[in-house]
């Protein structure tokens, strides 16, 4: 699934195509994806300005002129891709050479400036929904998350209030949506194994100075995701439809009895199964 690097890639992708643009006609060609459409979407979209595009965690955010936010989730297989190449010397504006729509293209916004976004998922694990744009952090999707990682809210300081007490795992609390926004299975074995800290380890047992560690570690595994374009594994796209490249520089993710990678260290990557999910470690260097 998408995680946080993904997510925006995906959303600086489509900036130029979608934000202050109008939606011209937003056509929907199934009823639903994971869930049913918001009653009347197509018509509550269409016409509508997109006055900001958004990322909030894992959630695409189109704050749009009528006081509503469109809410974007891909899923497993979703991918969000602008069709329609910038005219040469007219920033902004788009031709109308869009190709062919797919089987599973379920959602296509037709945009003012000739571009085309389309949302395809063959999976159908995606979801979308309309809301206040003024109470939008109360929705039900929105309301537990905590802090961005890349955020002023996110430090040391707050991550040692929230893990205090915590004897759970350290991998399975960087996964609470509820501690830290975004992050997945992904990033959080690779800044883990950046920051020395063994997944297993208890959250309670980590001390100040390597949680300092961890969380400049998680910023630096983030920040170089998205300068790569995120990771493609299986279903994800970039908005024009390439592949993100970060996975070429995965220490421990999916490098099961390979070397260690870190600098002087003879370890080979192990597996582990924490809550159904596979984490990689070194277990000369992860403590």
């Amino acid at each position: 699934m998408p995680e946080l690097p993904e997510v925006e890639t995906v959303r600086r992708g489509l900036l130029p195509a979608m934000e202050g643009a109008v939606i011209e006609r937003a056509e929907l060609r199934r009823a639903d994806l994971r869930w049913p459409f918001p009653p009347d979407m197509a018509n509550r979209l269409t016409g509508a300005r997109v006055l900001a595009l958004r990322r909030r965690s894992k959630y695409l955010l189109a704050d749009l002129d009528r006081g509503e936010t469109l809410i974007v989730h891909l899923g497993m297989s979703g991918r969000m891709t602008v069709s329609g190449l910038a005219a040469p010397h007219v920033p902004g504006k788009f031709h109308f050479d869009h190709p062919a729509l797919e089987k599973h293209d379920h959602v296509i916004f037709h945009l003012g400036n000739g571009a085309r976004v389309t949302f395809n998922d063959p999976r159908r694990f995606g979801a979308m929904d309309l809301c206040t744009t003024a109470t939008q952090d109360s929705h039900k999707l929105l309301a537990q998350i905590g802090p961005e990682p890349l955020g002023n809210g996110f430090d040391a300081l707050y991550l040692a209030a929230q893990l205090a007490g915590k004897r759970t795992p350290i991998k399975a609390a960087l996964l609470d949506q509820r501690i830290v926004a975004g992050l997945g299975n992904i990033y959080v074995c690779e800044a883990l194994h950046r920051a020395g800290i063994h997944p297993a380890r208890a959250a309670h047992r980590i001390g100040a100075a390597r949680l300092e560690r961890l969380v400049h570690e998680i910023r630096a595994t983030l920040t170089e995701a998205i300068a790569a374009g995120g990771s493609s594994l299986r279903d994800y796209r970039q908005a024009d439809g390439a592949l993100g490249y970060f996975q070429h520089g995965f220490k421990v993710y999916g490098r099961e009895g390979q070397p260690c990678q870190t600098d002087g260290c003879r370890g080979t990557v192990r597996r582990i199964v924490q809550s159904g999910r596979s984490s990689f470690y070194c277990p000369a260097c992860q403590r």
